[in-house]
């Protein structure tokens, strides 16, 4: 049984998804479709950069989006895709939701390019920080964020639980600072700060979410015909009704992503395929459910191998 993750912010990089539009006619409608969406060469800076456009959060989400749906949308040319699941972290929930036809693609980069722009607003530069705690399990990684809480009056809570011996914390850069010192006496192997431009998944991003809840009132959510395995609950979600409500709450709650892979297995997944830039995914699964078949569609190169191990996973004929 199959399931398709997609990934969040952090995966871009200058050249990305320039093989599959140059090879692959419906890879090249997902760039232009976006182009014409977001009104500016979305894909101009995906396969010319400059990075440093690349990384503004509001180019750098819709870039991951497209680059996403553009490769499957070129593995779909060469083999019949049946997952069982589908899952995104963060940002790639909306990849998995386009993937589920649960929202059409123009709305969801325009959707996540709001969403980059809100987030990026939500705290002034310098306030907030994020960074990851290695080698502590998350509850502890949730006590040391609770007393970093008390001793400062800031918010510091886990933002990503990436898997059982990673997790992402994120508030005020102060309260950030002091977890991560506690994490390190309670035994934490590192900490590690990252350099985002906000932080993101924490109570901060209010503001972010009320944006993005008029944005998301706007947009014809239909019902997933695949269920989407949620970042906000874990769980598999089928109801268009709640699609928004969960993406709102996603903002400001944690990305539950060691849950997910378990509820993945839990159900009965037996093969992964991460589609997207990067292999951040894959890596993360392989510490948490090791039972797990793992495969990765990062460039057009890659394509062979990946109709094989989908074919094998879901019992699809190469076409």
């Amino acid at each position: 049984m199959l399931a398709l993750l997609f990934p969040g912010q952090g995966s871009q990089e200058v050249g990305m998804g320039r093989d599959v539009y140059a090879s692959c006619a419906a890879a090249r409608d997902v760039f232009d479709a976006a182009d014409e969406a977001l009104g500016f060469s979305l894909s101009k800076i995906c396969f010319e950069g400059p990075e440093e456009e690349l990384l503004r959060t509001e180019v750098q989400q819709p870039a991951i989006l497209a680059t996403g749906v553009a490769l499957l949308r070129a593995l779909q040319n060469e083999v019949e895709v049946n997952p069982a699941y589908v899952a995104g972290h963060s940002l790639g929930e909306y990849t998995a939701l386009v993937a589920a036809g649960a929202v059409d693609f123009e709305d969801a980069v325009r959707l996540v390019n709001a969403r980059g722009r809100f987030m990026q607003e939500a705290v002034p530069e310098g306030r907030g920080a994020m960074a990851a705690v290695l080698g502590l399990a998350p509850s502890e990684v949730e006590l040391v964020c609770s007393a970093a809480v008390a001793a400062t009056g800031k918010v510091v809570t886990p933002a990503n639980y990436n898997s059982p011996q990673q997790t992402v914390i994120a508030g005020d850069a102060a309260a950030v600072e002091i977890a991560c010192s506690r994490a390190r006496q309670e035994g934490a192997k590192r900490t590690i700060p990252l350099a985002v431009s906000a932080p993101f998944h924490c109570a901060l991003m209010k503001p972010a979410a009320n944006k993005l809840a008029l944005e998301l009132a706007r947009v014809q959510f239909r019902e997933p015909a695949i269920p989407v395995i949620t970042n906000v609950e874990a769980a598999p979600n089928c109801d268009a009704s709640r699609v928004a409500t969960l993406l709102e709450q996603q903002v400001t709650a944690p990305v539950r992503f060691v849950e997910m892979v378990e509820k993945l297995v839990e159900l009965g997944v037996t093969h992964v395929l991460e589609v997207g830039t990067g292999r951040v995914l894959s890596g993360l699964v392989a510490r948490t459910e090791r039972k797990l078949q793992r495969s990765c569609l990062t460039t057009l190169d890659e394509i062979g191998d990946v109709v094989n191990f989908v074919s094998l996973a879901s019992g699809a004929e190469p076409g």
